[in-house]
């Protein structure tokens, strides 16, 4: 408890000064793993430092795997493997370590601690008025914060009251899908590539799913025609092949929707996340009368915030409530308030341009490698989002992927197939492995690439 460090702090940045200077003792071995660190408040008083400084330090490097913490019990430095060599995978390999390059999957260690509980802070202090049962719609301060917000960095035209926050995309999804159901359809397309949960979730209404085929433009949206009701697309950054959808197909379905009265759900999942370019605006903007934009926090903050919003058209919003309220629950009061100062304090557009900047990393260094390193493939889809879609030769073939997890699999890496995002049908010939670089955290990720390396030549070249 009365543990003396040395520790060189600089005045100007005493927080990132000590956070830099333990992680620096832990490395080279003045802090060996299992030493009890000294009380917050203890080294906060013996280095001239607050006590919250020292505290979000603390939670920093315990986040990042530096550090262990019991609550009431205090924290440790802890236990460590010996560092790999440069151009070695030996940290990836040992027994039970799994390092998660899956896609969808965002990076959550450096979730901003400090700016989140200023503003669960701020909800706390509202008035009593906001803490009683909340609207069924979501707080209105929330749906005010969430409209300026996706209107301006979004495009989305849409009212503060025009808004409904839900528990997490696939909740208003689901909301979305048995609203239009009670009104009558019964056909909603979906892109061939997607996530078989929420092809579950459209069918769970009572719909039937049709699947779209998807090509360099995206979704081939010219055979929509009267007996599709509604179509499920991810225009901005289509999941998991990375394409956009073509200015000619956005006009399209537009189109579409306008002659047939059918619906464009529009799943925003990682709109922020443009790296070569500004994004493109929302496709809800050119027709808000017939598109129900869908946003979520899951990949711009973390997805324990567990909220999410739809921006539905107007002659949908009160069917869409109605869902609400059947469905007996809807996300907690508090949570949506301190999200709502989070918003207007601007930490969450921070954060996004943070997480921006250590994605483009992420993906330049895929590229970099998939290029130095394995001839004949390509990563494929736009520099945007959090994953990559690494493209094998023609000649490899479908059986190519399966191969190619198992091998990472067994070395410790988590990859999928592009495969296994494809509705059932037909199965296209060419073969690609999707790889995320969100959920890794900074060091895991380049070793494994290295192994992702490893495996994709020891199944090409036999």
């Amino acid at each position: 408890m009365g543990l003396d460090v040395h520790l060189e702090i600089s005045r100007a940045r005493p927080g990132r000064s000590l956070e830099e200077a333990l992680r620096a003792a832990v490395v080279e071995g003045r802090l060996a793993p299992g030493t009890r660190l000294p009380a917050t408040r203890a080294l906060a008083s013996d280095l001239g430092l607050s006590r919250t400084t020292v505290a979000a330090v603390f939670a920093q490097l315990t986040a990042e795997g530096w550090f262990t913490a019991r609550v009431g019990a205090g924290t440790w430095v802890a236990e460590r493997q010996a560092a790999a060599r440069p151009g070695t995978v030996a940290s990836v390999r040992r027994p039970g370590v799994r390092v998660d390059l899956r896609a969808g999957i965002p990076d959550t260690t450096g979730f901003p601690r400090r700016e989140w509980l200023a503003a669960v802070r701020r909800a706390a202090g509202s008035p009593a008025a906001d803490l009683g049962y909340p609207d069924p719609a979501g707080t209105p301060r929330l749906r005010a914060a969430l409209a300026a917000y996706v209107a301006r960095t979004r495009g989305v035209v849409v009212p503060p009251g025009g808004l409904v926050v839900g528990h997490g995309f696939g909740d208003l999804l689901l909301l979305a899908c048995r609203a239009l159901h009670d009104r009558g359809a019964r056909r909603v397309a979906v892109e061939e590539f997607g996530l078989a949960s929420h092809r579950a979730l459209v069918a769970s209404a009572g719909l039937e799913v049709v699947a779209l085929r998807v090509d360099q433009d995206g979704a081939v949206v010219d055979v929509l025609d009267d007996e599709v009701d509604a179509v499920l697309l991810t225009p901005a950054h289509q999941f998991p092949t990375g394409v956009p959808l073509a200015p000619d197909r956005r006009r399209a379905v537009v189109a579409w929707a306008q002659r047939t009265g059918g619906t464009i759900l529009e799943d925003d999942y990682d709109g922020e996340f443009r790296y070569d370019r500004r994004a493109v605006g929302a496709l809800q903007s050119l027709d808000p009368g017939h598109v129900v934009y869908l946003g979520t926090a899951s990949k711009a903050l973390a997805p324990a915030v567990g909220l999410a919003w739809a921006a539905p058209p107007d002659d949908l919003l009160g069917d869409l409530l109605a869902q609400r309220e059947l469905s007996g629950g809807q996300p907690s009061g508090l949570q949506q308030l301190a999200l709502a100062a989070f918003l207007e304090d601007h930490a969450y557009d921070r954060n996004v341009r943070r997480l921006r900047a250590v994605y483009r990393a992420r993906r330049a260094l895929l590229e970099e490698v998939v290029a130095a390193e394995l001839p004949g493939c390509e990563v494929g889809g736009l520099p945007a989002g959090l994953h990559g879609v690494l493209r094998l030769p023609a000649e490899a073939g479908v059986d190519a992927e399966e191969a190619i997890t198992r091998a990472a699999a067994a070395r410790g890496v988590l990859v999928e197939t592009l495969s296994a995002f494809r509705a059932p049908g037909p199965a296209d010939p060419a073969s690609a492995i999707v790889v995320g670089y969100g959920g890794a955290t900074p060091g895991q990720y380049e070793r494994a690439l290295v192994v992702l390396v490893e495996s994709v030549r020891a199944v090409l070249t036999g």
